[in-house]
């Protein structure tokens, strides 16, 4: 699978105390988050808005919630790709995840939830959606820098008004003897942004000018991914990043990743669009392309974006 460097990816504080739009410190990190993302696609977030007990906890919710029966898991289903249970795939069988839809809004955790647990889980819906929402600040506040960077925040509410998310819930098993320790094969994010949180267990490389790197992450500390349509709004400016996970340890991981979509068309601002930069990408409904990634073409493509709506 190739070797893993002991580079690191590029760390962003984003606790500083008082960075609010408009200052100097909100300049200067914006600064450093605009080139993370150009020249990796990605970098690690320090964070501290999440309470540690609140990571804890999540921790033990994500062991409980795993530990239920397959039968109830695959309850877990939908009509959106990807946004279900997965597990028990031959391909990976370390893997195992399950998602919830609208994880900020109380309606989409009760609705996974009560799916889970008929007679009800207060507390794990509690959790859940107090975490999935300080997450979706995050990004919230990452996508705000990017607009700003590009001089294109006036776009940035309609964007926020079409954007939903995706909590995905992981879980990986350590490999048995004989067994590839592959977690998740390398693949690049559809969606706009990504945060991942490893709850408990380390696994996740970056690959960066075709060299793996590990991700070490402290507990306050998640990374942020670009997607394929983060690559195509930014006019290419921002690259969509390939990363995997591998299972180096005897122990279970659990990870969180948050997903932000579009229920809309992605356009691309006509001001990323000049004489260096010519038009790379037309703009695209995004639930049309999740859809073609899933046809043969779509998953045979080295660049699913570029076939789809290159130029």
């Amino acid at each position: 699978m190739g070797a893993v460097t002991p580079h690191k990816i590029p760390v962003v504080d984003l606790s500083i105390e008082n960075m609010k739009p408009g200052t100097s410190a909100w300049y200067s990190v914006r600064k450093d988050v605009q080139r993370a993302l150009e020249e990796c696609g990605c970098f690690v977030a320090v964070y501290d808005k999440v309470p540690l007990e609140l990571h804890k906890t999540m921790f033990a919710k994500l062991e409980e919630l795993f530990n239920l029966p397959h039968d109830t898991k695959i309850k877990n289903t939908s009509d959106k790709p990807h946004f279900g249970y997965y597990g028990q795939i031959s391909i990976l069988p370390l893997y195992e995840c399950m998602g919830i839809d609208n994880p900020i809004t109380k309606e989409g955790i009760e609705s996974f939830t009560n799916l889970m647990w008929p007679a009800g889980n207060e507390l794990f819906s509690e959790n859940v959606l107090s975490y999935s929402s300080m997450v979706a600040e995050l990004d919230q506040m990452v996508q705000r820098m990017i607009f700003e960077s590009y001089g294109v925040d006036k776009y940035l509410e309609p964007h926020k008004e079409s954007t939903y998310y995706l909590l995905r819930l992981i879980k990986y098993r350590p490999p048995e003897a004989n067994e590839n320790n592959l977690g998740f094969r390398a693949h690049n994010d559809k969606g706009f942004t990504a945060i991942v949180h490893q709850i408990y267990g380390e696994g996740l490389e970056i690959e960066k000018d075709g060299e793996w790197i590990l991700c070490e992450l402290l507990p306050n500390s998640f990374v942020i991914l670009a997607g394929d349509a983060l690559m195509g709004w930014s006019n290419g400016r921002i690259r969509s990043v390939k990363h995997r996970v591998t299972m180096n340890t005897k122990e279970m991981r659990f990870s969180t990743a948050l997903f932000a979509f579009s229920t809309g068309i992605i356009q691309i601002p006509e001001e990323l669009v000049d004489d260096q930069n010519p038009l790379r990408f037309k703009s695209f409904d995004h639930q049309k392309f999740l859809r073609f990634f899933e046809t043969e073409e779509g998953r045979k493509a080295d660049s699913p974006l570029q076939v789809y709506t290159g130029v």
